[in-house]
């Protein structure tokens, strides 16, 4: 069989219910599946197989269970099936079956788990948060989240491109410029003249003015006096050019801190100055999908301000969104938007026709116009846009939580939270919990030696097992090695929780859920805690016997088995294995 033994167990299943009944239509057998079983003691894997092919077949699920049990038990390495429930087929490996399995990690090595190249490639955009100023812990989230589902899917057998896209257009950089050229004016020790400014750029020092005093005198020493006493028009765009390419600089530092990197970096700027806009808002024109008219008034109170205005609308109800959208105001100006419709647009020009993006959770509502704009830029063409959501992380320690307001200057930078407890345990608690749920991140817990610090937890399985097989010194063969006395319940959960890994890493890519990879981590290390701890009770489980090599081996097998396996998820989710705990 292949590694992934789901998916070979599904093709057997999918074998034996057509021999029974070859008339079932394509869409009904993509509807099957195999999966592990919530209790192991009703075996190893379950398939829904009958209750699916049930009424189509014209068949009661029970019967087609019974017979599809009796057609799969003869398979050689499958030691009971049976049906359960309304349907289900419950299906236990025979331990000789499982044990061949261990040679198959060992001889793949880290690539155990590794999808097979899906001809397909995907871009992955996550971070994006404008250049205005440090990241904080709420970036944090969705760089953690972002990065490690990349990995995931490329593991999965993806191509994958990491993307981040800079929001150098618009308000908030405008007001960066402004804010450049106020502490450029304080550099060059023009204090009255910057007091006399200091009004028109109050509403912008929340974006990162606080930073911007190195930037400003790096201004000044490259400009010297050019900009004082110069009209607006004169400096901004340099000022927010050059206010832009410093702050990217320090996200780029705070993210290499957290061991994030992209392959692309796209310009929001650049973009829009290159006709980007022009040309995705064509696509739509073209197609008949834009039209000037008038907005309903919003639901409930409707604002004093409010007045019908007409603009040019895009009908994005035509793809599922609950109302049409505005890609260009009443004064002929671009929306947002608009702006948004262009880099997707942008995307697919580059060959990109699965997409996902990692936004924050405030960004919720628009999401169904953004993948009605994809659907409507796609046409006939396969195209399709994922969107997952990121929640908002509070930070706590001692019990309180560590107050954060980006607008108060008192936010907890990324760099900091790094620095308090190392990007392993900031990747990994990050990733403990469904990115779309709120999540308490725990200072005291994450630098604890215990249980409940996950990346000690699995980390501390890996060293131990490292500790093993310095222990047992070179055995050469291992691939090899007669692994039938691992006959042990803990043993053979062991292996299971193993075998599980390929499926794993298919069924989170395809979700798009990376805290599958954190929750099966923290599984198997505890499976392996608990067979170290046996052996700790029982001196007959232990992995080096002095008197029985080849017990040894069979163990040192497993183990090595074992780390790999930890070592291929912990790859995944970016977090360094251990080789010893100090």
């Amino acid at each position: 069989m292949t590694e992934n033994l789901f998916a070979a167990m599904r093709n057997w299943v999918l074998e034996d219910i057509t021999a029974m009944l070859p008339e079932l239509p394509v869409e009904v057998l993509a509807k099957i599946e195999v999966t592990p079983t919530r209790d192991a003691a009703h075996g190893d894997m379950a398939t829904n197989a009958a209750m699916v092919v049930a009424k189509p077949a014209g068949k009661n699920p029970r019967e087609i269970a019974s017979a599809l049990s009796e057609a799969l038990a003869r398979r050689t390495g499958i030691a009971k099936a049976e049906p359960a429930g309304p349907g289900f087929v419950n299906i236990m490996l025979d331990a000789a079956f499982l044990l061949r399995q261990i040679p198959v990690i060992l001889s793949a090595s880290e690539a155990y788990g590794q999808g097979t190249d899906k001809g397909q490639k995907i871009n992955v955009e996550y971070v994006s948060a404008n250049p205005t100023g440090p990241l904080h812990v709420g970036h944090c989230r969705g760089a953690v989240v972002g990065d490690a589902l990349a990995n995931l899917i490329a593991k999965a057998g993806y191509g994958v491109t990491k993307e981040y896209y800079i929001n150098d257009a618009g308000a908030q950089v405008i007001a960066l410029g402004r804010v450049v050229y106020f502490r450029y004016l304080q550099a060059l020790g023009l204090p009255e003249k910057a007091d006399a400014y200091a009004a028109s750029v109050a509403g912008g020092m929340q974006y990162g003015g606080a930073y911007l005093e190195p930037v400003g005198a790096a201004f000044a020493a490259e400009h010297d006096t050019a900009f004082v006493d110069k009209p607006e028009s004169d400096w901004l765009d340099t000022a927010r050019q050059f206010g832009v390419s410093k702050m990217l600089d320090l996200i780029r530092e705070d993210l290499a801190a957290l061991r994030v990197y992209f392959d692309v970096f796209s310009s929001e700027d650049a973009l829009v100055q290159a006709g980007g806009v022009t040309r995705g808002l064509a696509i739509l024109e073209s197609a008949g999908l834009i039209y000037q008219g008038t907005l309903e008034p919003p639901k409930g109170k409707i604002p004093e301000d409010w007045e019908p205005r007409e603009q040019k609308l895009f009908r994005s109800t035509e793809f599922g969104d609950d109302v049409d959208r505005p890609v260009q105001k009443s004064d002929g100006s671009n929306t947002y938007f608009a702006n948004d419709i262009a880099y997707h647009a942008d995307k697919m020009a580059r060959g990109f026709t699965q997409m996902i993006d990692v936004w924050g959770a405030d960004h919720g509502g628009y999401v169904k116009r953004m993948q009605a704009a994809v659907k409507a830029l796609a046409g006939n063409t396969q195209a399709s846009l994922d969107v997952v959501l990121c929640q908002i992380v509070r930070v706590m320690k001692d019990g309180a939580p560590v107050r954060m307001s980006k607008r108060a200057g008192t936010f907890v930078e990324l760099r900091d939270l790094i620095d308090e407890v190392g990007p392993d345990a900031v990747r990994f608690i990050m990733l403990m919990r469904k990115s779309d749920a709120q999540m308490e991140f725990d200072l005291n817990a994450a630098v604890a030696q215990t249980r409940d610090n996950p990346v000690f937890y699995v980390q501390y399985a890996h060293a131990r097992a490292r500790s093993v097989l310095r222990a047992a010194g070179e055995i050469s063969g291992l691939a090899d090695a007669d692994l039938t006395s691992l006959t042990a319940p803990e043993e053979l959960a062991l292996i299971r929780k193993l075998i599980a890994w390929p499926r794993i890493v298919e069924s989170a890519a395809e979700a798009r859920e990376p805290h599958r990879i954190a929750f099966f981590l923290y599984e198997l290390a505890g499976d392996f805690h608990a067979l170290w701890n046996a052996g700790r009770d029982d001196a007959a489980l232990r992995f080096l016997q002095a008197d029985r090599p080849t017990e040894t081996k069979a163990r040192v097998a497993l183990v090595s088995a074992t780390a790999i396996v930890i070592r291929s998820g912990l790859a995944v989710l970016g977090v360094q294995p251990v080789e010893e705990m100090r």
